[in-house]
């Protein structure tokens, strides 16, 4: 008996140790801390160096071979300029091979055929001249420019940190406010947000909009017109969790 008493009042202080563990908080704050949730933006601007675009060629005619055949052979003047213009071969990629009987209009009981290739001009400067080589060969169906940052990453992460150093200047002016500090960072989350017309994904995003293939019949003249890149801007938030304790 004496032995069992010994062992219960060993026992007493563990448990009361144990009652007076302060109760997990799943946001990772301790007792003595005050969560502080803060949301912010950044931005960063950097001129785009490429351009993206679409261009082809779209025949009619009695036979759906005739068709196809005067199809693949005005195609291929347009790609030869392209590559004449100094696009290589790699940046030169199909999009749309297609051909169909029409059903209906002025050209009824007609073929229509149509080839369309993604360009990528990787010096920008030179997106007009290659514009206009592909439509004096013969294209006549065009989409574009679409003007991008080949280092998108890099803009995008310059945006990021803008952001987070938004979030902590946030942070301290409420601690300031509070007679607090700023203990430590519990999370960070990624808020996405856009580059230019493109989304950056955080959370999952909206899918982006798909820019529709337009037939024009004003095409540049001679001399590719002046494309201005100007400059794209990088949007981003993020939402930081911080610690505050008293001074």
């Amino acid at each position: 008996m004496k032995a069992r008493t010994r062992i219960a009042l060993l026992s007493l202080p563990l448990a009361l140790a144990a009652c007076q563990q302060p109760a997990y908080d799943p946001r990772g704050v301790d007792h003595d801390e005050t969560l502080l949730s803060v949301s912010a933006t950044g931005e960063s601007e950097v001129r785009p160096d490429e351009a993206f675009f679409q261009v082809g060629v779209e025949n009619f005619g009695p036979t759906g071979k005739a068709t196809s055949d005067a199809n693949a052979k005005d195609i291929a003047k347009v790609v030869a300029a392209l590559k004449k213009a100094g696009v290589p071969e790699k940046d030169i990629q199909t999009r749309t091979v297609g051909i169909q009987r029409i059903q209906y209009g002025d050209r009824k009981g007609q073929y229509q055929a149509n080839n369309i290739v993604a360009v990528t001009v990787r010096q920008i400067d030179k997106a007009g001249d290659a514009v206009t080589a592909a439509t004096e060969a013969g294209a006549n169906v065009f989409s574009g420019p679409d003007l991008r940052i080949s280092d998108s990453e890099k803009a995008a992460n310059t945006a990021y940190g803008e952001a987070f150093k938004a979030a902590k200047a946030r942070a301290q002016a409420y601690a300031d406010a509070a007679d607090m500090k700023i203990a430590r960072v519990l999370t960070i989350r990624d808020g996405g947000g856009a580059q230019g017309d493109r989304y950056i994904p955080g959370a999952p995003p909206p899918p982006p909009p798909v820019a529709p293939v337009v037939r024009t019949q004003a095409m540049p003249e001679e001399g590719g017109g002046v494309i201005q890149p100007g400059q794209t801007t990088s949007r981003v938030s993020v939402q930081v969790d911080f610690a505050l304790v008293p001074k």
